[in-house]
């Protein structure tokens, strides 16, 4: 089963190992038919502490490490 890949921007890295990313999806409304902006939150592991507020990242989704994280940071894109 494929490991499903999401792109987002680093919120919080309060936590040590752990970054908070959010991550944005355009929806169709199914009545209205106009397209909306739904947006996640999503704990992830940063192993090296490197992620920065505002920066842009891949996250893949992993086995859990703890209750709430099961999404490692991949890379960033630049």
């Amino acid at each position: 089963m494929p490991k499903r890949v999401l792109q987002g921007v680093v919120t919080s890295n309060a936590c040590d190992k752990t970054v908070t990313v959010k991550v944005q999806r355009r929806v169709r409304h199914p009545l209205y038919k106009k397209f909306i902006t739904r947006s996640k939150k999503y704990a992830a592991h940063d192993a090296l502490n490197k992620c920065q507020v505002g920066e842009e990242v891949w996250i893949r989704e992993c086995p859990p490490i703890s209750k709430r994280k099961c999404w490692k940071v991949l890379q960033n894109p630049s």
